[in-house]
């Protein structure tokens, strides 16, 4: 007697383990993980345990004090300002050459404003309720304010294009324009 059942051909099951797991492994090696990228900082290196790191005392007219309130509203010495007008300040601040000891500085030599760039620190305090965008905003215009320098010194002064500077070369523009920037508390 014929059963009334059909005989359907059964699937070869036993590599479906191999073929999923070279599939898992194949999309974990081409798969592209977003490569986070920070504020590019170079920190001071660590104190030595017993030893006095807090270097000698800033006179306060070379330090420009940057703080950011919890409503990303920017003050600048305390005075509100826009975030467009924070490039030219620190640029007019660390350029100034209130002492006279800069000779490639074109600036105001107003005694109320920095030395010279290698002696002016800038200060930015920031709330804990600062947004993250509006704060990488001010990193960035602070640091424009760094880059234009740097260029137009190795324009006028060495001559050349900023990107076409030697490593010697962009040292020297370096050391002429340190990246001075603390965001440690300030203390009155």
């Amino acid at each position: 007697m014929k059963s009334s059942r059909r005989d359907y051909p059964e699937v070869n099951a036993g590599s479906m383990a191999d073929i999923a797991f070279l599939l898992l492994i194949f999309f974990l090696v081409t798969a592209v993980i977003p490569d986070d990228k920070g504020i590019n900082r170079k920190l001071p290196p660590p104190c030595a345990p017993n030893t006095n790191c807090t270097g000698a005392p800033i006179s306060q007219r070379n330090i420009l004090e940057v703080k950011i309130n919890a409503k990303d509203e920017l003050l600048v010495e305390n005075e509100s300002i826009s975030i467009d007008e924070l490039k030219d300040i620190t640029k007019v601040f660390l350029n100034n050459n209130g002492d006279g000891s800069c000779d490639y500085c074109v600036g105001l030599k107003n005694k109320n404003l920095s030395d010279n760039p290698k002696k002016a620190v800038v200060s930015l305090a920031n709330s804990q309720e600062t947004s993250y965008d509006f704060y990488i905003k001010v990193q960035d215009e602070i640091t424009k304010a760094y880059y234009e320098l740097r260029s137009d010194y190795a324009t006028t002064t060495l001559k050349k294009p900023s990107h076409k500077l030697t490593i010697e070369e962009l040292q020297t523009v370096k050391k002429a324009y340190p990246f001075i920037l603390s965001e440690a508390e300030i203390k009155d």
